[in-house]
């Protein structure tokens, strides 16, 4: 508290900024702090600046921002936070962690980090180096290093944000300084990245004081996307209409794949062969109603579900804007403490991993419900233990120059059977059941350059993606043939059934007979007594295989990450440790070389 007997103050402006500074956060004393410093700064060195004249305006301290990305938004949002750091009067280099120069990691004083966890816990491909650098023994002692680190993830998943947090304790056990808290994002990330960006632009401003009187102080920094910048985006989804719906099995197939066919018409959207399709979907009305029966409450009920102070029915919030068929160990911690409840205690307890992860698989909320409660009396103390229900991100199966103004996509219907109940994948049996022609959906493109043609149309490209994974490839020979590009490809596609579950066979025999397509291997696994998957097709074309990469084809592969992409990537190895005569540390090494020069590309989930 400030002594009014050794300030320059009155008794009174004592009083006023005493109480000013106990309403302040943190982050707004470290605001006010460097403002008042930058502007007793900038009046003594008006004359200085203008001196300087031509020689511009010195620039502030440098800063480093690396991006791990898988989908983009990591990508996103180092950007816009260089960009925003730009506008203050730093020097920035943003840079993806696959292109950094790891011996220029020791020369960094400044590091921001934002990278995201893929699958159960592993980095994206873009950040498989760097993490392993890091972990290495040749990681450089970073004494002299300050960092923050913004973490993405899912907290559907058990490891969330794991990347972020091992990068984040390893740059510490390396020596470096935390200048910012680590922020962990779930898949409604902007707030999040908001709050870590502000946080860190206001340390940097603070210590940049000092050193550059012209930085001046600004407001806090917004991430969202500028309507110059695009009009519609995931913040601001496009309402696409529906113009076909086609189941494309055959009668009697045990799958259900649906190719959807969207308008963009008047939107302005662009996207390019590798990128994905957002869709916000609606939760299924019939398990709505099974909870709203459970909880007891008047659906009708307003609640508020944002920091906006946008209002809903309850029954209208549960249909299209919380997640209600996902677990997360985050729900569950909250639940506990407001229910106070020792079952839930027993069940977040320390050692008890094993335990929380075998209830949260295969349950949704409409099962917690039922275990748990009694719930109390407010809807709206319940919404707020709830996510918002995430987008989901389909390989986008069209050319944009093949299909002007339009977007197509192939999703496999998603129902299964567990702990005594049917349940439904949200988005694919919304699409499958309850979506028709003239129906509009909520969409936008998610961006992936890490999933991308080669830039020579000469070059030859594999392709591996069985079931809906053939998606992206046929956007790919769409695109091919509207470029009439020379180079030879070669797809490897697989299914249970050849006559019910050939997906887009006619497509694929006009390309092979056009010369789009150069060569086709098929693995139709429920068609012989021994199951054939795409990776027994590549070791039986292993030779020619290896000769392509050899001459340097681009291999893509497409699919499901916990099964098929890694026994492809193994196989993979394999055949070039085998046709290469290599070791397999070697072999490892050849890939991890193809990785590197994008010449090995994954588009899995």
């Amino acid at each position: 508290m400030l002594n009014v007997s050794n300030s320059p103050l009155s008794q009174e402006q004592a009083e006023l900024f005493n109480r000013l500074i106990e309403t302040l956060s943190e982050f707004q004393k470290i605001w006010l702090s460097g403002y008042l410093a930058g502007s007793a700064q900038l009046q003594g060195t008006l004359l200085q600046s203008s001196q300087a004249g031509a020689a511009g305006p010195e620039q502030g301290r440098e800063v480093t921002i690396l991006y791990g990305s898988q989908s983009g938004n990591s990508k996103g949002i180092a950007k816009k936070a260089g960009k925003l750091l730009e506008e203050k009067g730093f020097q920035v280099k943003v840079s993806s962690m696959h292109e950094f120069k790891l011996n220029q990691l020791k020369k960094v004083q400044t590091l921001l980090i934002v990278v995201s966890t893929h699958g159960e816990g592993d980095p994206p491909d873009q950040a498989v180096l760097f993490h392993e650098f890091l972990h290495s023994k040749r990681a450089p002692k970073l004494d002299g290093l300050q960092y923050s680190v913004l973490a993405l993830g899912d907290s559907s998943y058990e490891f969330f944000c794991q990347t972020g947090k091992e990068m984040d304790l390893k740059l510490e056990e390396l020596g470096a300084t935390r200048m910012y808290p680590r922020v962990d994002c779930d898949v409604d990330f902007d707030e999040s990245a908001e709050e870590w960006i502000n946080g860190v632009l206001g340390i940097l401003q603070q210590s940049n004081q000092a050193n550059n009187a012209r930085l001046v102080i600004a407001p806090q920094a917004s991430l969202a996307f500028s309507p110059a910048e695009s009009s519609f985006s995931r913040t601001n989804p496009f309402a696409a209409e529906v113009l076909e719906n086609i189941n494309l099995n055959g009668r009697g197939s045990e799958k259900e794949t649906r190719h959807l066919e969207l308008s963009l018409e008047g939107s302005g959207i662009t996207y390019e062969p590798g990128d994905s399709l957002g869709i916000y979907p609606n939760n299924d009305p019939e398990l709505v109603e099974r909870l709203l029966d459970q909880l007891r409450w008047d659906p009708e009920t307003l609640v508020t579900v944002n920091k906006q102070g946008d209002v809903r029915t309850f029954r209208d919030a549960l249909t299209s804007y919380y997640e209600i068929t996902v677990l997360t160990k985050p729900l569950i911690e909250k639940a506990a403490q407001w229910l106070s409840y020792d079952g839930l205690y027993s069940l977040l307890a320390a050692g008890h991993e094993g335990q929380l992860k075998a209830y949260i698989e295969g349950r949704d909320l409409l099962d917690f419900v039922r275990d748990y409660g009694p719930w109390g009396n407010s809807p709206q103390e319940f919404v707020s233990l709830l996510r918002r229900i995430p987008a989901r991100l389909y390989s986008i199966a069209s050319s944009l120059s093949a299909h002007p103004e339009t977007v197509h996509l192939t999703i496999g219907a998603v129902r299964y059977e567990a702990h005594g109940r049917k349940r439904k994948g949200v988005c694919s049996t919304l699409v499958a059941e309850r979506v028709q022609p003239g129906d509009r959906l909520s969409v936008f493109v998610q961006p992936n350059e890490n999933f991308k043609l080669p830039k020579d149309p000469n070059a030859s490209i594999i392709m591996i993606g069985p079931g809906t994974g053939v998606a992206p490839f046929r956007a790919f020979l769409q695109e091919r043939e509207e470029q009439g590009a020379a180079g030879k490809s070669w797809l490897f596609f697989g299914n249970p059934h050849f006559m019910t579950d050939f997906l887009y066979q006619t497509e694929w025999t006009r390309w092979l007979k056009e010369g789009v397509l150069t060569r086709m291997d098929v693995a139709f696994s429920r068609d012989t007594k021994q199951k054939v998957y795409v990776q027994h097709r590549m070791l039986e074309r292993s030779r020619e295989l290896y000769e392509w990469l050899q001459e340097g084809a681009a291999v893509y592969i497409c699919g499901d990450e916990k099964c098929m992409a890694r026994d492809v990537h193994h196989t993979l190895i394999e055949i070039v440790e085998k046709e290469g005569g290599m070791s397999r540390d070697q072999a490892e090494k050849y890939v991890a070389e193809l990785q590197q020069q994008q010449r090995c590309q994954r588009d899995v989930y």
